[in-house]
């Protein structure tokens, strides 16, 4: 008898700056962000290859966001494809701040870019 593939687990990795979701206890992608007061500012997300295509992506942004919401924290959406999620999910618009150059000028000396 084989078993299921188990539900994926998101983990917000404070150390690292990111989220990470995990599929049979190894990481399958992440979500990548620095701290700008009171916002979350999310600029790189990625699902390895052997999980593309499993929706794994949306539901680590999802839960994500979620997270930042409980935490009484602000999304900036830099990375694409948390902007993307965002327009189709409503739900996060109120805590949910647009991208400004002074943010991504921010995010390029937090990153040594």
């Amino acid at each position: 008898m084989t078993e299921q593939s188990t539900t994926p687990l998101v983990r917000r990795v404070d150390a690292r700056h990111r989220y990470e979701i995990l599929v049979d206890d190894k990481r399958a992608g992440l979500t990548a962000y620095r701290d700008r007061d009171d916002r979350r500012v999310f600029f790189h997300t990625e699902i390895d290859d052997a999980h593309a295509g499993q929706g794994l992506a949306a539901i680590l942004v999802e839960q994500a966001l979620t997270d930042v919401r409980a935490s009484g924290m602000r999304i900036v959406p830099v990375c694409p494809y948390v902007a993307k999620f965002l327009k189709k999910h409503q739900e996060f618009t109120d805590i949910t701040d647009p991208v400004t150059p002074e943010d991504l000028t921010w995010l390029d000396a937090q990153l040594g870019r």
